[in-house]
């Protein structure tokens, strides 16, 4: 299943935005339009699913003031609607709908003003409902996060749950406990990831290792080996042999690989790791141009890989990932900042004019990505 349409309304940098998303969407935009907050939109129903409505909202992202978008004036709700479609299926009426509307009570804690399921057009549920008049308190949960509520829209809180948001950072990884003393499960930033890869069962990691490293041959030629082992003291490594002049490869474990190399394996495996959207924040950090513009040919070579196609949602500034002869005007949302908040601007009928003359649609979409007063920068100093 994928996302085939979001729409956010005051949602920090958004005040109202509306869109269609395919199985594959590149977000661009100058810097503070929101890029990173709309992958967060996304997040938060993941973490509305997995943890609650409070801790997603008042622990997580600081309370309902904090989410609420500046430019909010007389409406002061938060929405998130997405519709959800079955792989392949772009037309008729989605497979499921969910919206959530959220404001905030008399002591600031989040609290339910709506939440709406529809299957195949049809109500699945409506709240606030009879319960909830007898006992306003219900109204601090979603039935999302409850398994008593949910179970005739299960699959919507389990597809939730199943969105990834992956921004791996090689400093992290090379020494997690660097960042963190505690236990650390599932995060994006890289603490866990080599424990995730080596937790794998054998066979399947292999698997995964072994085509990852044949689609990294692109970027890096002389891996011909890759494998991840746990040291004597029990802190997971991966390893990697190196071809090179001498008559056997030589071995260098995560502490020696580049940050292009390590951050790009990382991107490559998270596309094996489960099966709902996959949020990447920027994977053109730290990499070379010419890798950069193979990164789109990866994944798509990893997907095909797969039993399963997932959503790949991507937030970029990179011409160069852009400028893959693959990526359509469609998949390309750009998000311009107002007074009034951050819109989101489609191509217009010139831009496909433009793409089909021979202009790519990077060259189109990002001259109006661009700030509107780059000289500003300077002259703040």
């Amino acid at each position: 299943m994928y996302i085939s349409r979001f729409r956010l309304r005051n949602w920090k940098n958004f005040q109202t935005v509306d869109t269609p998303l395919g199985e594959r969407a590149f977000v661009i935009g100058p810097n503070a339009s929101g890029k990173s907050n709309f992958l967060d939109a996304l997040r938060f129903l993941r973490d509305v699913a997995r943890d609650g409505l409070r801790k997603a909202v008042d622990e997580q992202r600081g309370g309902i003031s904090a989410i609420r978008c500046l430019a909010a004036r007389r409406h002061s709700q938060i929405e998130v609607l997405v519709e959800i479609r079955e792989s392949g299926v772009v037309s008729g009426p989605p497979a499921w709908e969910y919206e959530l509307v959220l404001n905030q009570d008399n002591n600031k804690r989040s609290q339910i003003i709506s939440e709406v399921v529809r299957k195949d057009g049809k109500s699945v549920l409506e709240r606030p409902d009879e319960y909830d008049a007898v006992d306003p308190q219900r109204r601090s949960q979603t039935a999302l996060e409850q398994i008593s509520l949910n179970k005739n829209f299960r699959e919507v809180a389990e597809f939730f749950d199943s969105i990834s948001y992956q921004h791996l950072v090689p400093q992290v990884v090379r020494d997690p406990r660097g960042f963190t003393s505690g236990v650390v499960s599932n995060d994006p930033f890289g603490r866990d990831f080599l424990l995730r890869i080596l937790q794998t069962r054998a066979p399947i990691r292999k698997s995964r290792l072994d085509k990852i490293r044949k689609a990294l041959s692109v970027a890096v030629p002389q891996l011909v080996e890759l494998d991840a082992q746990m040291d004597e003291s029990g802190v997971p490594h991966l390893w990697g042999a190196y071809e090179h002049w001498r008559p056997n490869a030589a071995k260098q474990n995560e502490s020696q690989f580049s940050d292009g190399t390590l951050r790009l394996l990382g991107l490559l495996w998270s596309m094996f790791e489960g099966s709902g959207p996959l949020l990447l924040e920027e994977p053109e950090i730290s990499l070379h141009p010419d890798v950069v513009r193979q990164i789109p040919r990866l994944f798509s070579r990893i997907q095909r890989e797969r039993k399963v196609s997932r959503q790949l949602i991507v937030s970029t500034h990179s011409d160069d990932l852009l400028s893959d002869p693959s990526i359509s005007l469609e998949e390309i949302i750009l998000l311009v900042p107002s007074p009034e908040g951050t819109e989101i601007v489609r191509p217009e009928s010139a831009d496909f004019a433009a793409v089909r003359s021979g202009i790519s649609p990077a060259e189109v979409m990002l001259p109006k990505a661009a700030p509107k007063s780059v000289e500003q920068l300077t002259l703040a100093f």
